[in-house]
C-alpha cells in the first residue's frame, strides 16, 4: 500500500473530502520517515504543519526544569497531535515535547494549507473532533495525578502488559511523571509484599490480582 492509499485508510475524514479538498491537502504534503527516538518538536519551538502519522507511535510529554517528565498523550496511526493543532490556531510555539517511540512514517500538512483547509467543513470537523477526545484523555490524566496514589497508579501502569516486563525504574518514573527514587521505594515495598519480583531492568508479576487490588483502591 502506497502513502496515499495509507493516510486514507488511517484517516476516513480525509478520504470522506471532496475530491478538489482532498488534491488541496495532498499536493503539498510532505512525505516524511523519522528514525526511533527523534525529537518531532520542543518546548518554545515553532510549528511548521499539521502532522498525519501513517506507521508508529509518538509520546508526548512536558518536562519540568529540574528535569523530570509528565506523558501528557501517546499519537498513534491514524491520529494527530492536538499541540499541533493548537500552536497552529493560535500562532504560538510547543509548551511540550514530542518524541518518535518507534520508526515513523507521516505526512506533514503545512501551515499555510491547513489555514486553508479550515474554512471546509468536513475539515474544521475533523480537527475540532480531536480537540473533543484529546481534552477528556488529559482531563483523565489531570485526575489521575491530582487524585490517585502514586502507588495505585503504578500497579496499574504494570499492568497488562503481561507477567515479565523489561523495563528501568526510570523508564517507570518517567511514564508516571515521577522520580526514580520514589518509584523504586515503590518496586521494593511491592516485592517484600509478595507482588513482584525485581531484577536488573526486568519485574515480574508475581501476583497479578494483588496489584489489580492495589491499583483500584483496596491497598
Amino acid at each position: 500500500m502506497n502513502d496515499v492509499a495509507t493516510l486514507l485508510t488511517r484517516y476516513p475524514a480525509i478520504a470522506a473530502l471532496a475530491e478538489t479538498d482532498r488534491e488541496r491537502l495532498l499536493a503539498p504534503a510532505r512525505w516524511m520517515a523519522v528514525p526511533a527516538g527523534s525529537v518531532l518538536f520542543d518546548e518554545r519551538q515553532g510549528c511548521e504543519g499539521f502532522p498525519f502519522l501513517l506507521e508508529g507511535s509518538v509520546r508526548v510529554s512536558k518536562r519540568s526544569p529540574s528535569g523530570r517528565e509528565l506523558p501528557l498523550y501517546r499519537i498513534i496511526a491514524g491520529e494527530t497531535c492536538i499541540l499541533s493543532a493548537s500552536c497552529l490556531l493560535g500562532r504560538a510555539d510547543y509548551n511540550a515535547r514530542g518524541v518518535a517511540e518507534t520508526p515513523l512514517r507521516l505526512m506533514l500538512l503545512p501551515a499555510p494549507v491547513f489555514d486553508q483547509l479550515l474554512t471546509v467543513a468536513a475539515f474544521r470537523d475533523f480537527v475540532f473532533h480531536l480537540f473533543a477526545e484529546r481534552i477528556a484523555d488529559l482531563m483523565q490524566l489531570v485526575e489521575e495525578v491530582a487524585f490517585r496514589r502514586l502507588d495505585q497508579r503504578l500497579a496499574a501502569v504494570l499492568l497488562g502488559k503481561g507477567r515479565v516486563l523489561h523495563v528501568t525504574h526510570q523508564q517507570l518514573a518517567d511514564e508516571l511523571g515521577s522520580v526514580r527514587e520514589m518509584v523504586s521505594r515503590l518496586l521494593k515495598g511491592f516485592a517484600d509484599q509478595g507482588l513482584l519480583k525485581l531484577s536488573r531492568e526486568q519485574v515480574e508479576i508475581l501476583d497479578p490480582a494483588g496489584l489489580r487490588a492495589l491499583a483500584g483502591g483496596a491497598g
